[in-house]
């Protein structure tokens, strides 16, 4: 108790630097396991957190969390008939979105979620309980779920009413941005009252095909390299995300039509009519791999307690999805709200998985589970592709691209610097570049200036870092650097002169960007 006391007083917010009172109020909106989640035990009212936590992860997962989907009311629910998951409301609703594993000593970079954005948005001068709120949210549920809906409708007349009547900035990330656009469609006239921004951060506007195709059949990580060793063995989450609605609205819209249509592809061995064999590759696009999925997980089962419990592909969620996405498609941007979306991009993100291989096909699709998927990648932020993420359907004040992971990318400068210019939270940003396909960040400036005996010196040295949204244009050049120079002088009255000199050099980078560096020398004589 007394490590564990000491590690919460060290982690203890620290005391705000800057207060803005003139800022209007900002509401934080998590996405898919961005939340903390806690088991409530019925039969006595103790509570402890199974997600996300470090001690007995895989064990609390299995026992807390593990769910059953039902169809009449559209909800999951979880295996224990004693536990009901709650979302912690501490710190206005921040705590449960900030540091999602409170007792991460080392690698908790790892489980921190709008850790940063917070510590960035408190020096802004925003104030947790006055001006910053986080939602947080059971996230196996639909995106349309009632239940889910009134939470928010509450969260967001309690914000307004905390900021004395101030209208809200919403800030979502990743699967947040859908419920978010799911509760302006089904509770327009309380979203048009109460918000006046709405900042979607890496949105599967259109969904994240290949990684769910993927989730389907091999589960999915929740950290990446060593430490997810710590956490939960993808195979125990596949099976709580199979009865996740969520996961399947994360599936992919049926309607979008997609410039590169995502499929699911599979090596197989296939006999004709005279017994010869055939290895070929099969390829399903969205509607088509539905079957798939159905065959692959048939027979999936998991034991909960003893007893076998069926988990197939669940064609009720599938259907309960499919009408998600029929609100989604429709939904409509209130005249009096701006909008604008911040998208992932330099990152190869699956969009397609292929299994098997011509030297090793698939002969058992219920075996598909043991093979690692080859993914067909797309432009993206590694999980979502930029395609999905830019196709939010709306009337979008911006939509700017910046290089970043799907989760990482809520910690990007570049990010902040275009939250910080939407929210009027400081100055305006004089850089700023309405167009959106790149973003200029100045890196460095310096000036020296030297006068004596009638003959003055000037220099000047900047720098700028210029992320584009596409480097195509510049594919012939991006492996070399461009060189430009101009002097002017300029002879005077009474034998007065004066004279400058700059260059302007382009330098390559990678992910996106270029460094830009102008050096500048003027020199001036006063004769008189």
């Amino acid at each position: 108790m007394t490590i564990k006391l000491w590690l919460n007083l060290m982690k203890k917010p620290q005391a705000q630097p800057y207060l803005n009172p003139n800022l209007d109020p900002v509401l934080l909106v998590p996405g898919i396991g961005g939340s903390m989640l806690n088991a409530v035990n019925d039969s006595d009212g103790s509570q402890e957190r199974v997600w996300v936590r470090f001690l007995s992860a895989e064990y609390k997962l299995k026992t807390k969390l593990w769910s059953r989907y039902d169809p009449s009311t559209g909800k999951t629910v979880s295996m224990d008939e004693n536990t009901r998951i709650m979302v912690p409301d501490d710190r206005h609703g921040l705590y449960a979105i900030d540091n999602l594993d409170p007792d991460m000593v080392i690698g908790c970079d790892s489980v921190y979620y709008f850790h940063d954005m917070i510590i960035e948005m408190r020096k802004w001068g925003f104030e947790e309980g006055k001006t910053l709120f986080g939602f947080g949210y059971d996230f196996r549920q639909s995106n349309r779920l009632q239940e889910i809906l009134d939470q928010l409708a509450a969260k967001l007349e309690s914000v307004y009413n905390a900021a004395g009547g101030k209208k809200i900035n919403i800030i979502s990330h990743s699967m947040g941005g859908l419920l978010v656009k799911c509760f302006m469609s089904l509770q327009s006239d309380v979203f048009e009252k109460y918000v006046k921004n709405w900042i979607a951060i890496a949105a599967p506007f259109q969904g994240a095909p290949g990684c769910i195709n993927s989730t389907f059949l091999n589960g999915m990580s929740f950290v990446e390299g060593w430490e997810q060793n710590l956490y939960i063995s993808k195979w125990s989450m596949h099976q709580l995300l199979i009865e996740c609605p969520s996961i399947y609205e994360l599936m992919g819209c049926p309607n979008f039509h997609w410039q590169h249509i995502p499929c699911l592809e599979l090596w197989r061995d296939k006999q004709d009519p005279d017994g010869k064999s055939h290895i070929i590759l099969e390829s399903y696009p969205p509607c088509d791999s539905i079957d798939v999925l159905k065959q692959a997980l048939v027979n999936n089962t998991v034991n909960y307690d003893g007893e076998n419990i069926p988990l197939p592909f669940n064609l009720e969620i599938l259907k309960w999805a499919n009408k998600t996405w029929e609100i989604l498609s429709s939904a409509k941007l209130p005249s009096n709200v701006k909008f604008y979306n911040i998208y992932g991009t330099n990152l190869e993100t699956a969009h397609s998985v292929c299994y098997g291989s011509e030297n090793k096909p698939v002969s058992d699709l219920q075996q598909l589970r043991h093979f690692q998927p080859k993914c067909i990648c797309v432009d993206g932020d590694g999980t979502v592709p930029m395609e999905s993420a830019k196709a939010d359907g709306l009337n979008a004040e911006a939509r700017v691209g910046v290089p970043g992971e799907h989760r990482g990318i809520l910690r990007e400068a570049h990010v902040f610097r275009l939250v910080k210019h939407w929210l009027k939270a400081g100055d305006p940003d004089p850089f700023y570049n309405p167009l959106n396909d790149y973003v200029i960040l100045p890196t460095a400036f310096e000036m020296e200036r030297h006068k004596e005996k009638g003959l003055e010196v000037a220099s000047l040295k900047e720098e700028w870092e210029i992320i584009s949204r596409d480097q195509d244009d510049q594919s012939n050049t991006a492996d070399k650097m461009s060189l430009s120079s101009i002097s002017v002088s300029n002879e005077g009255a009474n034998q007065s002169y004066s004279e400058a000199y700059a260059t302007i050099s382009v330098h390559p980078g990678n992910e996106g960007k270029q460094r830009v560096q102008l050096n500048a020398l003027a020199v001036s004589v006063d004769a008189s």
